[in-house]
């Protein structure tokens, strides 16, 4: 098997906010970071310890780096050179270096990172390496992650989960643009829609979402997910449309999505960057969208439109 490419990015300690937004744009499936600046608090507050490594005292506290992972099917100068211009464009000073590793120490480095995870009020996300965790009464949505976007941690995804979450009702139905891993059309399903529709271009995040639903006992008509994009294979009309996916794609997508939507139905968007916030609000207002609701998180918006 090939190796991955390990991109790490070092940057002031007080843009890792900002750095680590929009590295999570360049891969689907999760990055980690390090950031010391509250190494001794949240030492404290997490473990109850005050003794901590000497190696990770000597830590430069102004610095804080993204770790990215790029699979071997993919071009990591691409990512780069996204990253770069997206950098310099928000005026991040950034230091990117490339390594091989092994894909055991990507598959390891990773899952340390993710844990059961409670979303909105009635939702439990629970990796399935996870076997020790208490549902507190909510439906748990199992989920290996794979490498499709979508674990249910980034703040794009809980907002999608939670405004979900407030209108799913038993019998609606659901589709699922760029479904990557599958986690929206399951959470609708657990939460009650009658069948949910996944569509993503990306012939991994399909077998990835595939497999997702298999583990949540969830299989065709009620749970189906496709691979093209969005005019190819989708039929139908549905009550609830969601894409949880990058500004530009979502301002593509406004241009059709009008035709698989019911008369009342709901078009859920999110994975805006706030800096992109604008041009999906004019892309709305042209292709005749209201935006009935705003949410934000830690620098991202989703919003819930209707058709005028």
């Amino acid at each position: 098997m090939s190796d991955w490419t390990e991109v790490k990015i070092s940057v002031n300690a007080d843009d890792i906010d900002k750095a680590g937004d929009i590295a999570s744009m360049v891969v689907p499936y999760g990055i980690y970071i390090e950031d010391y600046r509250d190494l001794e608090k949240e030492a404290w507050e997490i473990a109850h310890i005050d003794l901590i490594d000497e190696d990770l005292l000597k830590k430069d506290r102004s610095k804080a780096i993204v770790h990215v992972y790029i699979s071997p099917e993919e071009n990591p100068m691409e990512a780069v050179a996204f990253l770069r211009e997206r950098y310099s464009a928000e005026n991040i000073d950034s230091e990117i270096i490339l390594n091989q590793c092994k894909n055991e120490d990507w598959e390891n480095n990773w899952k340390q990172y993710f844990h059961p995870i409670p979303v909105g009020e009635k939702l439990l996300i629970r990796p399935t390496w996870e076997d020790e965790y208490d549902p507190q009464g909510r439906a748990v949505l199992n989920i290996e992650p794979g490498l499709a976007f979508g674990t249910g941690t980034h703040e794009t995804t809980r907002l999608c989960l939670e405004t979900l979450e407030k209108h799913i009702k038993p019998g609606v139905s659901v589709l699922d643009i760029g479904c990557g891993s599958g986690i929206l059309s399951i959470a609708s399903l657990l939460l009650g829609a009658e069948k949910a529709v996944g569509v993503d271009i990306d012939a991994l995040a399909v077998k990835t979402a595939q497999e997702n639903g298999e583990v949540n006992n969830l299989r065709e008509p009620e749970y189906t997910i496709l691979q093209g994009n969005l005019t190819d294979k989708v039929e139908g009309k549905y009550d609830v449309v969601v894409a949880n996916i990058v500004a530009d794609v979502i301002i593509m997508f406004c241009k059709d999505v009008a035709k698989f939507m019911k008369d009342d139905a709901l078009f859920i968007t999110s994975g805006i960057i706030d800096t992109r916030e604008q041009d999906v609000i004019d892309a709305f207002a042209k292709y005749g969208f209201e935006i009935v609701a705003r949410h934000t998180k830690g620098g991202w918006v989703c919003f819930e439109t209707k058709k005028l």
